[in-house]
């Protein structure tokens, strides 16, 4: 939008070209602006204008200048810069929202400033926010969307545990004693422990934690430990540590978050909350989730008297069960470990919390 200065004189007229708004016929006419007041004139026709009225065209590269009168009618100019030309004799001046668009440094500020804002959104505030809508939520809806999760990953491709009854048994046994010397019963965590073969899925050895208290342990995790209890049972605690901190939750209310945000700019997100099972059947948590479950599992472990170090040997079993997989045919679903924050940070946490006793 153009400002119009409060006074002005004359000058020169401007040819121009006036449409009335009720019959498409072009009518050649002068333009002058006279005190606070616009006047266009052509053969036996006159008509005074308020310019506080007009709606002014912004200044262009190219194009023509299109003046909208109050009520009906506006006046039409070819000549882009001889139309500048006259507004700027005229004391007419761009507004400042048109002088941003038209300097590119202020773009450019706008832009870096933008994006900006996106990344503190992003990195902060939809974080911050999640937590108060999770705090709000019941447990019905972890229970609910677990479900869905649980039924999505079954139906790409999981298969039956062909882990014996009797090995299934040791394990949640183990388990069980171990979560039930970590935490006292008032404040203990619910939890399903589910034994799953990979199936067509290729997962691997694997684990991973779903809303509503679901965790899933692999065969091929359970058979990778198999000589070593203590670590399954870190493993476990670890995904323990999801459970409790609803990271899973999180994930879905920060995705449902940034769908509405989404939606505000491109004005559809029903498509992304649509697919909220698949999110976290491929779901990869970021580093801060992985680091308190890690404290998860330390703290489960030193409570039973395990150290904490022994996590070690499932990053070197991992570390040597992926050099035996063929690099072509060894796609691992970016669950669990898959995306976790590098082995050796995570070994000199686990060494640390030894070491920290």
């Amino acid at each position: 939008m153009t400002e119009v200065p409060s006074n002005g004189a004359g000058g020169e007229p401007l040819p121009s070209t006036y449409y009335d708004g009720r019959q498409p016929v072009a009518r050649p006419v002068l333009l002058r602006l006279v005190g606070d007041e616009l006047v266009v004139e052509g053969e036996g026709f006159s008509r005074r204008v308020p310019r506080r009225d007009v709606r002014w065209p912004e200044r262009q590269r190219h194009g023509a200048r299109l003046a909208y009168l109050p009520g009906e009618g506006l006046v039409s100019h070819e000549d882009g810069p001889a139309w500048d030309a006259w507004a700027q004799a005229q004391g007419l001046r761009d507004s400042t929202v048109v002088r941003w668009m038209q300097s590119w440094r202020a773009v450019g500020l706008a832009l870096a400033l933008f994006f900006a804002m996106a990344v503190a959104t992003w990195a902060w505030g939809i974080p911050a926010l999640s937590r108060g809508v999770l705090a709000v939520l019941p447990q019905v809806v972890d229970d609910s969307i677990g479900d869905q999760a649980m039924a999505t990953i079954d139906a790409r491709g999981l298969q039956p545990t062909k882990l014996s009854a009797e090995r299934q048994a040791a394990i949640r046994q183990a388990f069980d004693q171990a979560v039930a010397a970590a935490y006292p019963p008032d404040s203990r965590p619910a939890y399903s422990l589910h034994f799953r073969s990979a199936g067509r899925l290729k997962l691997g050895p694997n684990a991973f934690a779903l809303p509503g208290g679901r965790m899933v342990l692999t065969d091929d995790l359970a058979e990778l430990l198999a000589d070593a209890p203590d670590v399954t049972t870190g493993v476990l605690a670890h995904e323990l540590g999801h459970v409790r901190s609803r990271h899973g939750m999180r994930m879905v209310v920060q995705a449902g978050l940034l769908a509405v945000i989404t939606g505000w700019v491109v004005g559809d997100f029903s498509s992304v909350l649509a697919a909220v099972p698949a999110i976290l059947g491929q779901q990869a948590y970021s580093r801060d989730f992985e680091r308190e479950a890690d404290d998860e599992a330390i703290a489960v472990l030193r409570a039973n008297r395990m150290p904490p170090s022994r996590m070690e040997l499932l990053f070197q079993r991992l570390a040597e069960w992926r050099e035996r997989q063929d690099k072509e045919s060894s796609g691992v679903l970016p669950i669990a470990f898959a995306d976790h924050p590098a082995d050796e940070e995570r070994i000199r946490h686990f060494r640390d919390a030894d070491a920290s006793r």
